[in-house]
């Protein structure tokens, strides 16, 4: 005679449970998904931008001319130059009113390059053009046929920051903010400004 196998599933309490627990697992781990994110977010930022700058600088190298970079405020033809704004456009000439031109090597104003906001962490601010804590007054940095900064004639450095998240470490938030530099001589690297110490590869 043949016998029957018993079968044992889960019973709804034991379901219960399992769920009350997973529940309470994925509470406790959410804060830290949502500052991985906010930092990640602030990193794509950082390194949008140092990206154009050094593409900028290359391509001054590359064709022994002066080349801008410049934040502009939108990406279209209403675009203006801005210290803070999200998109930014490499060319030879200003390229106020005129950023949606198709790149060209003589019809102004010379685009190189445009990179829309859009491609971009949506959540994080930028303070461009900084001569320390201070705003330059500029909206450009000009590199020249050496990869030299002319304009500003100093070095400048972009700030970003996440005002949807916490605060800056270092300023009572957990958020690790950052910041690009560019030296007169063209240098370009990503910091840590809350960071500190002579020895610290990633302190400014």
């Amino acid at each position: 005679m043949l016998r029957r196998l018993r079968h044992r599933g889960f019973t709804l309490i034991e379901l219960m449970v399992s769920l009350l627990i997973g529940g309470i697992l994925m509470s406790m781990a959410m804060p830290a998904f949502t500052r991985i994110f906010n930092n990640s977010q602030v990193r794509a930022a950082a390194e949008g931008i140092q990206n154009g700058l050094q593409l900028a600088r290359s391509e001054a190298v590359k064709r022994n001319v002066a080349v801008r970079f410049q934040l502009t405020s939108t990406a279209d033809d209403s675009c203006a130059l801005s210290s803070s704004g999200r998109n930014w456009v490499i060319s030879q000439d200003s390229p106020a009113g005129a950023c949606a031109t198709a790149a060209s090597d003589t019809t102004a104003p010379r685009i190189i390059q445009v990179r829309p906001a859009s491609e971009g962490a949506s959540n994080v601010t930028v303070a461009g053009f900084l001569q320390g804590n201070a705003a330059s007054g500029q909206s450009v940095a000009i590199f020249n046929g050496l990869g030299q900064l002319t304009t500003p004639a100093a070095g400048i450095n972009f700030r970003f920051t996440n005002p949807a998240a916490d605060g800056c470490a270092g300023q009572g938030g957990d958020l690790r903010c950052l910041q690009v530099n560019v030296t007169r001589s063209g240098q370009i690297r990503m910091c840590d400004p809350n960071r500190s110490g002579t020895n610290d590869a990633e302190a400014c």
